[in-house]
Order: structure tokens, then C-alpha cells, then sequence
């Protein structure tokens, strides 16, 4: 088969790049390429699931920002998408004194990173949120939550499918290498082609 674009690797990474692609440029023809026999199959769908609220990335850094707004993103295609997940929030806990300063300086890099919700609260609102711990104060984060990043990856290979793209599974790339001879230079500017082999 002949695809004008090719993404290696259907975790969520690929799927994502290769669904916003897609749409981005609904006239090429996509393939993802994936040497597993089903997409997600390693980092994707064996992780921690934490949707990070962007408390500690550095304020102005990309980072932070896309953090933060990945994060509402993510609520967002999960509430479109019908997939599950729980704003459960997150308690950090400083259980010494010297930790507090700390503790007050990551609530304020939060706020300068604009994550909705931070508060900083005592021992008995620790208490009242966690009863198994203890602590002299905590930043509370109520926007961290949690998904299974599995079905997200999942849900982005078949928006991707749906859209006109290819997964190939069971495909693992051995070799790259570029065509001798270049296409004339289409429309989207592509102009290189790369002829893309597997071990079959």
C-alpha cells in the first residue's frame, strides 16, 4: 500500500499526532504503524492514568501551559467520548515544618500556571478529606484526576479510523529510507517520500 503520511508507533503519543493529522490534512492518505498486535499495547496502557493538574512545571514554561490546558482537554474529549474517569483531586502534604515554605511556593508556581482549584488547607481539613493522613498543611488540588489512558488511546485510533486513516498492526518497521526518485511537491508542501519496510 502507498500512504502520503506514516506514523510509526499506535501508543498514545502516535494516535494522537496521527488523529490531529488527519484532520489537520483530511486529503492525504495516513497509515499508523504498529508492530504489536493492537494499539496501546506498552506505555500507553500500563501507567500511573494521573491527568496532572500543572502545579510544577516552571510558570511561563510550555510546559506548564500545555499541562494545564491538556488537562482540560482531556476532561473534555473524556466527557465527549463517554470514557470514564474520576476527578478524584490530589492532597500534597507537608508533614514537617520546614516542608510548609515549600509547600507555599509550589502553591504559588500553581497559581501563576493558572490550575484552577488550589487551596492550601490545615491539618483538619486534611483530615476530613483523607482520613488516613496526617499532616501540618497541604495543598489541595481538586482538578488532578485520573483515567484509564488505554481507552483514550483506543478512542483516538478509531477517530483516526473513522476519519479515512490505516492502522496496520502486527507491522514492525525494520527499515527506512528515502525514494530515489521525489514526487513532484504536492499541495501540503509534502516533497520527500520515505519508502517504509517491514520484517514481512
Amino acid at each position: 500500500s502507498s500512504f502520503d503520511v506514516a506514523v510509526v508507533g499506535a501508543g498514545i503519543v502516535g494516535l494522537a499526532a496521527a488523529r490531529e493529522l488527519i484532520q489537520r490534512h483530511p486529503s492525504l492518505a495516513f497509515a499508523v504503524l504498529e508492530k504489536e498486535q493492537e494499539p496501546a499495547h506498552h506505555q500507553s496502557g500500563h501507567n500511573s492514568g494521573v491527568i496532572h493538574s500543572g502545579i510544577y512545571y516552571t510558570p511561563g514554561s510550555l510546559k506548564a501551559k500545555l499541562c494545564v490546558q491538556g488537562a482540560a482537554l482531556c476532561y473534555k474529549y473524556c466527557d465527549q467520548k463517554g470514557i470514564p474517569y474520576k476527578q478524584c483531586g490530589k492532597l500534597i502534604v507537608a508533614v514537617e515544618h520546614d516542608e510548609i515554605p515549600r509547600l507555599k511556593a509550589l502553591y504559588e508556581r500553581g497559581l501563576q500556571n493558572n490550575v484552577p482549584g488550589l487551596k492550601l488547607i490545615g491539618a483538619k481539613e486534611i483530615q476530613e478529606k483523607e482520613p488516613f493522613c496526617r499532616g501540618l498543611m497541604a495543598l489541595d488540588s481538586p482538578y488532578t484526576g485520573i483515567v484509564d489512558y488505554k481507552q483514550v488511546a483506543q478512542s483516538y485510533a478509531r477517530d483516526f479510523q473513522e476519519a479515512g486513516g490505516t492502522i496496520l498492526t502486527d507491522f514492525e518497521v525494520t527499515n527506512m529510507e528515502m525514494a530515489k526518485e521525489s514526487s513532484p511537491e504536492s499541495q501540503d508542501g509534502l516533497k520527500y517520500p520515505v519508502i517504509v519496510r517491514n520484517k514481512k
